[in-house]
């Protein structure tokens, strides 16, 4: 099954640890997000009614260009068919739905309230039934107008049509930045997926990736996934607390970043990574780390060329020659596509207003703060960014730290020959220079 997999994962090793019986405390049902009533079972939907009194949905495609029909059905459709669930169950005391701080990333400014979104939901899909996948894609740029892919779109829309829908149902929003691998809890730096900054920083440390369309400038607005869940659950409490007291006209919004008290720029992201590399390399490493950030798309395309294609191709040409399959060009291509979809929030600065998270941290008591700190204040990117690729090495890659010694010998191999190619170009480039001097003069 599925949950047993996701069990089998070391970030639940403590759990087994202090709590061996937890698994009788968890009960799945199956469903689908993209299925008219999420796919349940009349009983499995009863038992729902009866038992459930919070409702956490954070179930979403995160693929920045996933086709505008699946999105649209699990980004939008889903969250309403669950608050549709939530309005017969018979105790609700809060529906928190997990959105993005980059809902409405084509504005300069985002505080914590909605935006307007003239797309419909059932307008929209009304429209894409009737048109095949590849005429959705032609008319995206007009469906879409600023946002720029369909997540962000489609995660304004669900906001809309929630708080349309919502009617005096607890409900509130929740925002978080770019999510990446804990802080603390329950395992330091502990990850499972490449999105994000997580993939572009597994790229360079590899050796793969030496070109990317990034400001060094702009802000890097990361959060810790372990802080991440902590705020998210101190915020569905204070959303229970302020519609049992008095219902607000509109339902509370969170944005959960680090740019307002602990701002990180993406060169400095790069910087920190880069300072704690040659302890801790890959094994995997196919060259040395050279990684160069362009703010221009143009300076970006040329440095694709060289330094991406031509020693694919070359690479690729090699393995033919030895009778394998080649893959370096294959690798490329969804690399520079998930680079030009990455680019966007790289050159981009928004400026995010947290008034509602520094508030609810300041009235949250001392004793809270201890089991559930989420203050993004508190956070050292110093001693972050000292566990985040051993992050990496252990969870995605899953290679023990017994490894280190004979990766670190490799690295520095990768290294020397990184020095020997860039002195023999440095010198065929001396020599081309004093060629065409000696043309000329």
């Amino acid at each position: 099954m599925r949950i047993d997999e996701i069990f089998d994962d070391p970030v639940f090793d403590r759990l087994k640890k202090d709590v061996p019986k937890f698994r009788h405390k968890v009960v799945v049902m199956p469903g689908d997000c993209e299925a008219v009533g999420l796919g349940l079972s009349l009983s499995d939907r009863q038992i729902l009614t009866d038992k459930v009194n919070v409702v956490f949905h954070s179930a979403a495609t995160v693929k920045f260009d996933e086709h505008l029909r699946a999105a649209l059905a699990t980004n939008v459709r889903a969250p309403l068919h669950l608050l549709r669930l939530a309005r017969d169950m018979k105790d609700l005391s809060v529906f928190m739905h997990v959105s993005t701080a980059y809902s409405n990333s084509h504005l300069e400014a985002v505080e914590e309230r909605f935006y307007p979104c003239e797309a419909r939901c059932d307008h929209l899909e009304t429209v894409i039934d009737k048109l095949t996948d590849e005429q959705i894609n032609q008319m995206l740029p007009t469906i879409l107008g600023p946002w720029p892919n369909t997540y962000t779109f489609t995660k304004a829309l669900a906001e809309k049509e929630l708080r349309k829908n919502a009617g005096d149902l607890p409900l509130g929003i929740f925002r978080p930045a770019i999510v990446t691998s804990t802080a603390k809890e329950p395992l330091v730096c502990w990850l499972d997926n490449m999105y994000g900054p997580t993939g572009v920083a597994i790229g360079t440390v590899t050796g793969i990736l030496r070109t990317l369309q990034c400001d060094e400038k702009v802000t890097a607005d990361i959060v810790p996934v372990d802080m991440t869940v902590n705020c998210l659950m101190v915020a569905a409490a204070n959303v229970h607390k302020t519609y049992k007291r008095s219902p607000p006209a509109e339902p509370p919004i969170f944005n959960y970043v680090s740019s307002v008290e602990n701002r990180i720029t993406w060169g400095e992201f790069m910087t920190h990574n880069l300072k704690h590399i040659d302890k801790n390399p890959f094994s995997n490493a196919v060259w040395y780390v050279s990684l160069t950030l362009h703010r221009f798309a143009f300076m970006n395309q040329l440095y694709i060329i060289f330094l991406h294609l031509l020693p694919g191709a070359l690479v690729d040409a090699l393995a033919v020659c030895l009778g394998r399959k080649p893959k370096m060009l294959k690798v490329y291509r969804k690399i520079h596509k998930f680079s030009s979809v990455l680019s966007y929030f790289c050159t981009r600065e928004i400026r995010f207003c947290n008034r509602n998270i520094r508030n609810m941290w300041e009235s949250t008591p001392d004793d809270d703060k201890e089991i559930f700190p989420f203050s993004m204040a508190e956070v050292s990117w110093e001693q972050y960014f000292q566990q985040y690729l051993i992050g990496i090495r252990r969870y995605m890659f899953k290679e023990s730290d017994d490894t280190l010694p004979q990766a670190r010998i490799k690295w520095r191999r990768l290294y020397y020959l990184h020095q020997l190619v860039r002195l023999i170009f440095s010198a065929l480039a001396l020599y081309a220079l004093w060629s065409i001097l000696d043309a000329l003069f």
